[in-house]
């Protein structure tokens, strides 16, 4: 999924090791959409991706990521999960729509005639 919004918190980069032995490191920020009512959306990269992917307070994103949800202890937590960012600024604009410099839609194809159903009939 993807969406597109300010970073508007960086949280501190959290460490450390799993019950298996290894080492983790996730990094966590708080991104607000660019909707008519604006939604806050806390998010982490996780592993390398902290070091692929560094984010400052007030950058414009397009954010790839996943959610996920697990339960622990009889409760339920979601997470989302970045996996891309993207700078909005540079990223590539839209298609433009018809009639601004863009192609024309093709025409729809032709539509069949119509069948009187009591022509198919056989009495």
């Amino acid at each position: 999924m993807e969406i597109t919004g300010r970073i508007i918190f960086d949280l501190p980069e959290q460490n450390g090791t799993s019950k298996a032995g290894n080492a983790w490191r996730k990094k966590e920020y708080v991104l607000e959409t660019e909707d008519t009512y604006p939604k806050k959306v806390h998010f982490d990269f996780f592993g390398d991706r902290v070091d692929q992917f560094p984010l400052k307070v007030g950058q414009r994103i397009k954010l790839s990521f996943d959610i996920e949800s697990r339960e622990y202890n009889g409760r339920w937590f979601t997470s989302i999960r970045g996996w891309r960012a993207e700078d909005a600024d540079s990223a590539p604009a839209p298609a433009a729509t018809a009639g601004m410099g863009a192609p024309a839609a093709a025409p729809a194809a032709p539509v069949p005639p119509v069948v009187n159903a009591t022509d198919d009939l056989p009495f």
